[in-house]
């Protein structure tokens, strides 16, 4: 099919590269690396890359980069030699590597005047990236020009809502981004804490209950106040998860209940390994669009 401009992303999407293939959206893959050895953010590519890195964490903690200009420059030139390119990076609350995307951008627009080649921050992680570029890919094939499909992502960016818990604590204890105290006394009393993206899309944990079934109630709460719609909400809705299905299951379940018009629309998809990396296993996450995000208090 022909499309009127060419649309890309990076592979912390969190959406299989199966599904992004058939959209005809190419993907900057990012790499961790794991004693030295790197491997690339698989996106399901292989169906053992996953359950590798699950058992890698359990050794050591994968390290993590940003995307260099060298990396965006090569990519993004090889779109450009077919076309106008509009290109939804990961979000700058989660890395810097969008300010790469922009100088490697600056040099290709003076290589190739008669192109357009627009670079946005989404403003999103993980699946909530995947589902603003799967509005996105919407517009294009829809013949949406790429200023009209940019200038859509740039007023909706901040409204693509991010919830997610937490249901293991001990990589947060090992990361460091909770004290080994805090975690210990958050599983015994069976704790998850409640996360959001701000607006400028920083993880903000803001809530914490008692157990996986309050924590889906809590979480759906708030997206009942939040979604375009309330309860009548019939939008895109990904539910991804960190090697825990089950509970991306209830969740899944829970929410086609309280939203009836999401019956069979919700996707269920894995939390890549890059985002992995940093939030380990046990994360459930909802996306959604909504009212615009609120910036931390």
């Amino acid at each position: 099919m022909t499309y009127p401009f060419i649309l890309s992303c990076e592979s912390t999407v969190d959406l299989p590269f199966s599904y992004m293939d058939q959209r005809e959206i190419p993907v900057l893959f990012y790499s961790y690396s794991v004693g030295g050895e790197e491997f690339p953010d698989d996106m399901g590519r292989d169906p053992d890359a996953l359950p590798r890195f699950y058992q890698q964490l359990d050794r050591e903690i994968p390290q993590t980069s940003q995307l260099n200009r060298f990396q965006y420059k090569d990519f993004l030139e090889d779109l450009l030699k077919k076309g106008d390119v509009l290109h939804i990076a990961f979000g700058s609350g989660m890395t810097n590597s969008v300010e790469n995307a922009r100088i490697a951008a600056e040099e290709l627009r003076k290589e190739y005047p008669q192109r357009k080649l627009i670079i946005v921050d989404s403003y999103c992680s993980s699946s909530g990236y995947g589902l603003l570029v799967d509005y996105a890919a919407d517009l294009r094939d829809q013949g949406k020009t790429l200023a009209e499909t940019a200038q859509w992502v740039e007023e909706n960016r901040k409204s693509v809502h991010h919830q997610f818990y937490s249901t293991d604590l001990k990589y947060f204890r090992r990361s460091g981004r909770m004290t080994g105290a805090a975690a210990t006394v958050a599983a015994v009393l069976n704790i998850c804490p409640i996360m959001r993206l701000d607006d400028r899309g920083r993880i903000i944990a803001y809530d914490k209950v008692r157990g996986k079934k309050n924590a889906v109630k809590r979480t759906l709460n708030v997206m009942e106040e939040h979604a375009r719609g309330g309860l009548d909400y019939d939008g895109k809705c990904f539910i991804c998860h960190s090697d825990c299905l089950p509970e991306a299951e209830m969740m899944k379940a829970a929410a086609e209940e309280r939203f009836p018009k999401l019956k069979d629309k919700i996707r269920l998809c894995d939390i890549g390994t890059i985002i992995a990396s940093h939030c380990g296993p046990g994360t459930v996450a909802v996306f959604f669009l909504g009212d615009e995000r609120a910036p931390e208090k």
